[in-house]
């Protein structure tokens, strides 16, 4: 019994890095000013997938993203890990999207790919938090969901049953086939390179990373097939230009702040409720909290 998979990954900004230039003047996240990392959670995300293949002969996983063109470092990523193939979806009319916008685009790629029958994503990326996207995926796609996964535990070609991890316990529930699933930090890490792989899909890239580079692998490509990645622009997928990007994007950012804790003094208290309400006032006003 083989599934068809479908990860959903994307290349965040390390906000563990944020810095004065992170934020663009329009209320986007300035990322090229930041180092490009996959997505933590989609790597516990794709592990869960990479499970399913190992368990179920015949099962393909595939990586989606959407972004600029070094996006498809994620996808390369994927395939060092155990990923079959994978799609970018990156067009300029992409730029600036919102969690709506993006699951929009994102569900007219899976809509234009051949029947999947798991969609799996990481339960939020480290950008936004909003953990929206995953949900809002189901929702337009009409498909059941379960968020806060920790484990798949079986599957068959009718459903799935997994473990979620919750604030004050845990849940096994069962979920019918096909269907999207969120996945918590919680849940294993993913894997590391296999060097097989590594040394398989190294030359793997778009269309345009081709067209850039000075090298020609074009008789590589043409005997290998797996070594293109599918690049599909706004005109490769049904959409409707004004959901996308941030005409489509009702939510805007108004400020990051780049908040740093640094342990320079000490202060003693007692209990008293005046000064617990005075650090309170002091701890909101330098912006620690609230």
């Amino acid at each position: 019994m083989g599934l068809k998979i479908v990860v959903l990954a994307k290349q965040v900004p390390d906000t563990r890095n944020v810095g004065k230039d992170a934020m663009k003047a329009d209320g986007t996240v300035n990322r090229a000013a930041l180092p490009a990392i996959f997505n933590p959670e989609d790597l516990n995300a794709l592990e869960q997938a990479l499970r399913l293949k190992d368990n179920y002969p015949g099962t393909e996983v595939t990586i989606l993203t959407m972004g600029p063109g070094r996006a498809a470092d994620v996808i390369r990523e994927g395939l060092y890990r155990g990923a079959d193939n994978g799609y970018l979806l990156t067009d300029r009319a992409f730029a600036g999207s919102d969690t709506l916008a993006t699951s929009y685009a994102i569900s007219c790629a899976i809509k234009k790919m051949e029947k999947c029958d798991l969609i799996i994503a990481g339960r939020q990326a480290i950008d936004g938090d909003t953990a929206q996207v995953g949900p809002q995926v189901a929702e337009k796609l009409g498909l059941p969901q379960v968020t806060y996964a920790e484990e798949v535990l079986s599957a068959d070609k009718k459903k799935i049953v997994i473990k979620r991890r919750l604030e004050r316990g845990v849940e096994t529930v069962e979920m019918p086939l096909p269907g999207v699933i969120t996945v918590n930090a919680s849940a294993p890490d993913c894997r590391p390179r296999n060097t097989k792989l590594l040394m398989k899909f190294k030359h793997a890239k778009t269309i345009t990373e081709r067209q850039s580079e000075s090298e020609d692998y074009i008789d590589l490509t043409a005997d290998r097939p797996y070594l293109n990645i599918e690049e599909w622009s706004v005109n490769d997928i049904e959409t409707d230009i004004n959901w996308l990007g941030l005409s489509g994007s009702p939510t805007k950012v108004k400020k990051i702040e780049n908040v740093v804790f640094q342990a320079k003094e000490a202060k003693r208290m007692t209990p008293a409720d005046e000064e617990i309400d005075e650090l309170m006032k002091e701890l909101i006003a330098n912006h620690t909290i609230g």
